[in-house]
């Protein structure tokens, strides 16, 4: 159940990004935000890595974007491709499934820096779909504005 819903959420993200070139997936918000639907896949592509890779899986990498650590950097689309950005995003989507079908039980824990505690793969799949569900509001909202498309 919890792939499934993960799964879904993952879809919608892509489905409010259809058939839109770089320059409308960049168009931001409103000021002062920046906020912008390549920001969001970005951003979504650091979360995927972080969780499974960095804190379920115990890999010594840096954040897609950021070598520092600074999730932000992956909300400044300026310049990004959708080739560049789905790219990540579909790879770390691609770590997080291997490493979650590999994990013996969702009970499976980790240390989560960030949070000082321990976390179950449970935990962690629960905070994705959080997050997605989170920003998929968001990206309703920058779809709209873009071309009138609303609906998941």
């Amino acid at each position: 159940m919890l792939r499934s819903y993960l799964d879904f959420h993952r879809a919608t993200l892509a489905m409010k990004t259809e058939g839109l070139s770089d320059e409308e997936l960049r168009r931001q918000s409103m000021p002062p935000s920046t906020l912008c639907l390549m920001g969001l896949v970005r951003h979504m592509a650091e979360v995927e890595r972080a969780w499974f890779r960095r804190v379920v899986n115990g890999e010594d990498i840096p954040l897609v974007w950021s070598p520092e650590g600074d999730y932000q950097v992956a909300y400044d689309a300026t310049g990004a491709t959708r080739e560049e950005t789905f790219g990540a995003w579909r790879t770390e989507i691609e770590h997080a499934r291997r490493i979650e079908a590999a994990a013996r039980s969702l009970d499976v824990t980790a240390y989560a820096a960030r949070w000082g505690e321990d976390v179950s793969l449970r935990m962690v799949m629960l905070h994705l779909i959080h997050e997605y569900a989170r920003h998929n509001g968001h990206a309703d909202f920058l779809r709209e504005a873009i071309d009138g498309s609303v609906g998941a």
